[in-house]
């Protein structure tokens, strides 16, 4: 079976030079790997090596210990090509957290934003740990919503990520554990086919410190990952899903690529595939894309 390894440097580096290349193939070539001739997907940034002959844990080992110092990704090169694009928006999306960031606005982000860091890091209960922060919030001007969202940054590559995919067949799709106002926001402006989030509840233009229930949280990711596949006629095989948190794992682990992007330690200990230099572009050249076919 062919496999390929994908090495990916943070973008316009220039990182990924001949000397990593070889090292690579080198760590290959010793667990016993035959390995092909370089396709380079961006120069300097991402290309593709082909290998056979060794699993893909051994080559995940052999490249591990060789401390690249740029992102190495194995997979079956004849399904790396994926239909599905399955989203968390906090921290993957977006650069920071929306929850965060409204909080600001009440005057209690240093106290919100410590309890995401560890409910992110799976150190609390999700769901918890969503009803405390909310409730910081209790009182606060719906209008605060709009003022958060100026606030609000892309992540890079997030629109080229989704506008290639898009352009080539795939349906996307926004699930969050944060607020279905944000996640509508950035759906109309990255051209998403579809959002879920959680809902805060309001009343008389004020938020009332409550979520609506049942909250997505872990299991509600891969509940719409499942579903989203079979509308979609396909397998959750032919999905790549994205994440950075805790309640992001067992989607990712499920997906038939699962990517934690920048994630959080106890993420990263878990996924298999991890991107920790290169942007959201990165999913691309996963996926075999060359820089030529991006769509901005």
């Amino acid at each position: 079976m062919k496999l390929v390894l994908t090495l990916i440097a943070a973008p316009n580096s220039n990182a990924l030079t001949k000397n990593v290349i070889d090292q690579a193939a080198i760590a290959l070539t010793g667990a016993g790997a035959l390995v092909g001739d370089v396709t380079w997907l961006a120069d300097g940034e991402a290309c593709d090596l082909i290998f056979d002959g060794i699993p893909l844990d051994v080559a995940d080992t052999s490249l591990a210990e060789a401390e690249l110092g740029v992102d190495a990704v194995t997979q079956k090169i004849a399904t790396r090509r994926k239909k599905l694009l399955i989203a968390d928006m906090d921290s993957t999306m977006v650069t920071g957290e929306t929850l965060d960031e409204l909080a600001e606005f009440a005057g209690v982000k240093e106290r919100v934003a410590a309890i995401t860091a560890r409910a992110m890091n799976g150190e609390l209960d999700f769901e918890a740990a969503l009803d405390e922060r909310v409730g910081l919030l209790e009182g606060m001007s719906t209008d605060m919503l709009q003022e958060a969202w100026k606030t609000v940054e892309y992540t890079g590559g997030a629109k080229t990520l989704v506008a290639t995919m898009k352009a080539n067949g795939a349906f996307a799709a926004l699930v969050s554990g944060g607020f279905d106002f944000f996640t509508g926001a950035v759906r109309a402006e990255l051209g998403f086919d579809y959002d879920q989030a959680n809902v805060l509840i309001e009343s008389d233009g004020k938020l009332t410190g409550k979520v609506k229930k049942p909250v997505l949280d872990r299991q509600a990711k891969v509940d719409a990952l499942e579903t989203l596949s079979a509308q979609q006629g396909i397998t959750v095989d032919d999905a790549i899903a994205v994440g950075d948190g805790a309640n992001d794992l067992q989607m990712i682990s499920l997906a038939g690529t699962g990517v934690a992007f920048h994630a959080k330690p106890s993420v990263q200990e878990q996924a298999r595939i991890c991107i920790n230099h290169g942007d959201l572009t990165a999913l691309l050249y996963l996926q075999g894309y060359s820089k030529s076919d991006f769509v901005s």
